[in-house]
């Protein structure tokens, strides 16, 4: 295509292409300080479905090694979403060698606490706002757990932060680096955080799953254990290729629940949100 650019996420290497350049530019401006590889392992398109699309009303589709042939495209006032959208869409497909869960993470002191629930959960949120706190942001929207290992690997991609949250997190890092404001998506409106320099520098570097949290928000505050089995099932909810890992992904999943204790944990606001995730962890 046109314009490219190559960068690794953790253990994961893309290469993006867009009929454009805009996509491509706000991507080697947020991802700066990320490693570009050689060999890419997933390949990303963003491309106009006729060529007068690309000046006309340009609207942009998502491509590359796997695709959905019905998704709808986005403005090219939201390149930057549909690069991220195609990045994850890849990994959610193609990624075979880790079992893959829709989670968030953080890290200290060789532990994760590994983060999952539906969307509006807060996962983002509370990661970003515990990465202002000192700990080590693994990701926001994917962990990989190694199934020979049981170890997680991060995968710290931009933190998209959505509609009141994003005010909320401008506070807590006020030096930080942000994406544009992205209005009217499909989720509202969108900024992207930049992980902070330590994120970035350890992003290679796997951490011990310590605890399993299903976060709600909007709640009063309460907490319950989950057992095994709820967590399991849960778990497998949360991931886009536990069936294609087969036995592979039985065993990676049902030692991950076997072994690390789970909580359910609801929270009205955020303060009370990283309270009882620090005193759980």
């Amino acid at each position: 295509m046109r314009h490219a650019t190559r960068l690794a996420i953790g253990p994961a290497a893309f290469r993006i292409g867009s009929d454009w350049r805009a996509p491509i530019a706000a991507l080697d401006d947020l991802y700066r300080d990320y490693p570009k590889p050689e060999v890419p392992d997933f390949n990303v398109h963003l491309f106009a479905a006729r060529p007068w699309r690309k000046f006309l009303r340009p609207a942009v589709h998502i491509g590359g090694d796997y695709t959905i042939p019905d998704a709808a495209p986005l403005p090219l006032a939201q390149g930057l979403l549909a690069a991220e959208m195609g990045m994850n869409l890849q990994m959610a497909l193609a990624q075979r060698r880790f079992l893959l869960l829709h989670a968030s993470a953080v890290e200290r002191g060789g532990r994760a606490v590994l983060m999952t629930g539906i969307s509006g959960a807060g996962k983002s949120t509370l990661a970003a706002l515990l990465m202002a706190r000192g700990w080590r942001l693994m990701g926001d929207e994917f962990v990989l757990i190694d199934p020979a290992t049981g170890l997680a690997h991060g995968f710290p991609r931009l933190i998209s932060l959505k509609n009141q949250a994003i005010a909320v997190v401008r506070a807590a890092l006020p030096d930080a680096r942000f994406g544009p404001l992205l209005p009217g998506t499909p989720k509202g409106d969108i900024r992207h955080l930049v992980p902070d320099a330590r994120a970035i520098a350890a992003m290679a570097a796997p951490a011990e799953p310590a605890l399993l949290l299903f976060p709600r928000f909007g709640f009063d505050a309460a907490e319950r254990p989950v057992p095994p089995s709820e967590a399991f099932v849960r778990l497998t909810q949360a991931s886009t290729n536990y069936v294609h890992l087969a036995e592979r992904g039985f065993d990676a999943l049902t030692r991950l629940v076997r072994t690390v204790p789970a909580r359910a944990i609801d929270y009205p606001d955020t303060e009370s949100g990283i309270a009882l995730v620090e005193a759980l962890a």
